[in-house]
């Protein structure tokens, strides 16, 4: 026999409106926000405690604003479109690769080299060349998206197999499989170091001056938004939320899982595009090897952002929450001096627990819904 109602009179308007917050925020977010004031406490101020010097320049412009808010947008761009292939119960391995691609590919295009030099294919276009990153992304995609739903290959096997052969494909679509410099087109690579409200009267911070927001990191709110919308409010995020909760279900609903989850995969690779020519633009050259290792990264900002490994859950903005946190981490790391490979330790450790952490919602909300329809 349940419990009776609290009824509404012994709710205050405080509780009320406390409670709405929470549930609009999400319990999982919320502790994605404790995660992340915790962290910058030990960054901040136990770092001090131990003797470790740098924690000091955190809260400064120079640091948010160079260094966290640029390093934290491939990451986040990649694990937006990894969000997507997750909650359909999938995953896309082989991004960084893509990312590899777009960038080498929007070089090669802007300055008229490699596969750029085709006649049919204007150079020194700005715009053109962040197209054709993009679209050689959606390519990519594409050809993820065949292999797993034409050739029924498993997620995990397709793209492990894709990572290596786009990998390569970077260095062959480049001559040489040099990297393809950009660093004498400015109007391309203000997409990295151009800056919004560089005069807005902001006061110093840290012994900064305000530098204004980066142009990377609008790219990378907008393009957080527009996902958020495509998975909360379309007819296609509503499909990719049922695959991952119930495929045959789906099925039977009239989904086209086919459809479906080619056009996840377009879409991951089209992000991962977008981030590759955004690399080309921040390090000043289309290198084969720009996305390597990243999508490590993005996987685990996507799982510690509360998607099942299973499917059928997680949100972009706790992707997003998720990609700070890692952001964070990494940055943290830097200014206390730790190395690159605790750095990697770290970030693997941290996989891991966000895979547990995953698990053990999925278990809890299992035993739930046991209880639930043990009492009816």
């Amino acid at each position: 026999m349940s419990a009776p109602a609290t009824p509404a009179s012994t709710i205050s308007p405080r509780t009320s409106i406390f409670r709405r917050w929470i549930d609009a925020v999400g319990a999982d977010n919320l502790s994605l926000i404790f995660a992340l004031v915790a962290l910058v406490f030990l960054i901040t101020v136990v770092s001090g405690w131990f003797g470790l010097s740098g924690g000091d320049k955190f809260f400064s412009w120079q640091n948010i604003m160079n260094s966290l808010a640029q390093a934290v947008v491939v990451v986040g761009l990649l694990a937006i479109g990894e969000t997507v292939v997750i909650i359909a119960g999938a995953l896309d391995i082989s991004i960084g690769s893509i990312a590899s691609i777009g960038s080498v590919v929007s070089a090669s295009v802007l300055v008229g080299v490699g596969i750029g030099a085709s006649s049919f294919i204007p150079s020194g276009n700005v715009w053109v060349a962040v197209a054709a990153g993009i679209i050689a992304g959606m390519i990519a995609g594409a050809i993820n998206g065949f292999i797993v739903t034409m050739l029924r290959v498993n997620p995990i096997i397709a793209t492990l197999g894709t990572l290596a052969a786009f990998g390569g494909i970077a260095f062959l679509l480049v001559p040489e499989g040099k990297p393809v410099g950009v660093l004498t087109q400015p109007e391309f690579t203000w997409l990295a170091q151009g800056r919004f409200l560089t005069d807005a009267p902001v006061p110093p911070l840290g012994g900064s001056k305000w530098t204004g927001i980066p142009v990377l990191t609008v790219i990378l709110v907008v393009v957080a938004i527009l996902g958020h919308i495509l998975m909360t409010y379309t007819d296609f995020g509503r499909a990719i939320y049922a695959i991952g909760g119930n495929a045959t279900a789906a099925r039977l609903a009239g989904i086209n899982l086919s459809r479906v989850r080619v056009l996840m995969y377009v879409f991951s690779g089209a992000i991962a595009g977008l981030a590759g020519v955004l690399l080309t633009s921040r390090t000043t050259s289309g290198n084969p090897v720009n996305g390597t290792g990243l999508e490590l990264q993005a996987i685990t900002a996507v799982f510690l952002g509360g998607a099942a490994t299973a499917g059928g859950k997680g949100t972009i903005f706790g992707t997003f929450l998720a990609v700070i946190l890692v952001g964070v981490l990494n940055n943290g790391m830097n200014l206390l001096g730790f190395n690159t490979f605790v750095q990697r330790v770290a970030l693997g450790l941290l996989l891991i627990a966000a895979v547990a952490i995953s698990q053990w919602r999925q278990a809890r909300a299992e035993r739930a819904r046991t209880r639930i329809a043990a009492e009816e």
